[in-house]
């Protein structure tokens, strides 16, 4: 008999593409800025919605924004911002759109700053990720102090769709922070 993995609570067990994306991507460390920008994206297109909606058209999303390629994205003219608005394939709306455009410019000044963004990201949190010990989902902030430091920075230098909730979100998902509940699998792993 194979024993079940235990893992966190939120991917449920019914959804392959979540219990996927839970057990190889979220909370594994990533400091690749393609990926970075990418998963900017997907939290920002999130907001207000579930991540499972955002999940299920991250391919579309890959299509649309030139494979999150962010020196492309960043020249998007009013053109490309009409087509991606009759894209039934993601989540169409306007300032969401246009933020992805003007928030993948001030990615690259960012990255000439820096050297990448990659290091000024992670120097919210020291370089190394934030363990914490979640037992259950009613042990889980909405935000953390890392979080909000980061997002007033980010929107100082004109970011949008990144407030406070969302920054915790994307530093969940690239490893910023461990926040794999302790009996899941994950946890010891990341």
């Amino acid at each position: 008999m194979k024993t079940k993995l235990k893992r966190c609570s939120w991917p449920g067990e019914e959804d392959s593409l979540m219990i996927t994306y839970h057990d190889k991507e979220w909370g594994k460390p990533v400091r690749d800025d393609r990926k970075l920008f990418e998963f900017l994206v997907l939290e920002a297109f999130q907001a207000g919605l579930s991540w499972r909606t955002v999940l299920h058209k991250r391919e579309n999303f890959r299509k649309a924004f030139a494979g999150f390629d962010y020196r492309q994205v960043a020249k998007f003219t009013a053109k490309d911002r009409a087509r991606l608005m009759k894209d039934a394939g993601i989540v169409r709306n306007r300032l969401k759109i246009a933020s992805t455009i003007t928030n993948a410019r001030l990615f690259m000044e960012i990255q000439k700053e820096y050297g990448s963004f990659s290091k000024y990201m992670w120097q919210w949190v020291k370089n190394k990720p934030i363990k914490h010990r979640f037992k259950t989902l009613k042990d889980y902030p909405v935000v953390i102090p890392e979080a909000e430091a980061w997002a007033k920075d980010l929107k100082k230098r004109g970011f949008k769709f990144l407030g406070p909730t969302v920054v915790y979100a994307h530093m969940q998902g690239v490893g910023m922070v461990n926040d794999h509940m302790t009996h899941c699998f994950r946890h010891k792993q990341v």
